[in-house]
């Protein structure tokens, strides 16, 4: 590698496939010309994983992947000098168990920072276990910490001081607008995440139930992946199990412009996660960016994002019965619709775009945020 001159920081980080909020993130600051026009980034890709099926599954592929990771970084950190080290890893269970050697292999190979860019969260679970306090305190000090909000300071508490925690929010590129249908017969709300339980899939059947049983007239779309959890056999037969067939339709993945149609095409996007890890909900951004107000849980990051009763409105978790209350709030109140969605597209545009998240990344790697 030829010195250029500009700080060099060694990234080590899962990039895309699979699509997941840690892997884009890494991706835009890997695609950010402010951020390559001012730093050398050198990369190792931290994921062993390609599709959303392997994540969870050990398989010979992907302790290759794993081993070659460990190999290239260990090769990197031997042939070079870095200022910094940036790693994206797992903060808890067997994932930090796998990516805690990389740190501590660059601890002893780098005189240079060491930043951990944390999307998740668990810490606060593992932290009186022997092994993992150990751990901790190994990785962790003398660290400097990136959290997406302070909301989520109280899982590391017991192990990163705040003076050595950067607060640094995601943002996403603004896409092209697509405008609002005028004039639509029957209400569409939206569900988009990855099939999992705890992200809110069957809370949200059992309000569509609810609001089937009430005589709301609605259509129900849900956007995302498969999983080892739900397939779409299993989705469709929960549909059917709650007489919704005629209300609730799984359509699959959706990307790119697709994605944003559905978004802006739709009058209510329901986000319902109860998910351990949920740190930010990028979807939700993605939502407001369309002017499409959101329905959503006080997990994580997310109340940072959805300020309940004007940004969006928040719902306890795991409540159908809350939940459907909420998404009736929305049917029957068209200007309060448009309102929120008119205040959740200006709170992102303000706070959550891409040309913030760049500049606030280029500041803690180039140690301009202390």
């Amino acid at each position: 590698m030829k010195k250029t001159g500009k700080p060099r920081i060694l990234m080590i980080a899962p990039l895309p496939p699979p699509v997941h909020g840690s892997a884009m993130m890494t991706q835009y600051i890997k695609d950010s010309t402010i951020i390559n026009d001012a730093l050398e980034l050198n990369w190792v890709n931290l994921s062993t994983s390609r599709r959303m099926e392997e994540i969870g599954k050990t398989t010979f592929i992907k302790l290759w992947r794993f081993a070659s990771s460990y190999a290239k970084t260990f090769i990197k950190l031997l042939t070079h000098k870095y200022d910094a080290c940036y790693f994206a890893i797992t903060c808890h269970g067997l994932g930090f168990l796998k990516d805690a050697p990389f740190v501590i292999m660059a601890k002893l190979l780098n005189r240079g920072r060491i930043i951990i860019h944390q999307h998740n969260k668990g810490m606060s679970r593992d932290v009186d276990k022997f092994l993992y306090k150990w751990l901790f305190h190994k990785v962790y000090n003398n660290a400097e910490v990136v959290l997406l909000s302070w909301h989520l300071y109280p899982d590391i508490e017991k192990i990163v001081p705040q003076n050595n925690v950067h607060i640094c929010p995601n943002g996403i590129p603004l896409t092209k607008i697509y405008s609002k249908v005028k004039e639509k017969n029957t209400p569409k709300i939206l569900f988009l995440s990855n099939l999992i339980e705890s992200k809110g899939v069957f809370t949200l059947l059992d309000a569509c139930k609810i609001l089937k049983k009430e005589g709301y007239d609605f259509h129900c779309r849900f956007i995302g992946g498969e999983t080892k959890e739900i397939n779409s056999e299993r989705f469709e037969e929960e549909v059917y199990n709650r007489g919704l067939k005629d209300y609730v339709i799984y359509v699959g993945k959706k990307f790119g412009a697709e994605k944003d149609k559905e978004f802006a095409e739709s009058d209510i996007f329901v986000f319902p996660t109860y998910y351990i890890n949920e740190t930010f909900g990028l979807v939700i951004l993605e939502a407001m960016q369309q002017s499409t107000p959101v329905i959503t849980t006080d997990v994580g990051g997310i109340p940072d994002i959805v300020i309940d009763g004007k940004t969006g409105l928040l719902v306890k978790q795991q409540d159908s019965s809350a939940l459907a209350e909420k998404i009736k709030l929305l049917i029957d109140n068209k200007s309060l619709r448009e309102e929120l969605g008119k205040a959740g597209f200006e709170h992102f545009k303000q706070n959550f775009n891409i040309h913030k998240f760049e500049s606030k990344m280029l500041s803690i790697l180039s140690k301009d945020s202390f």
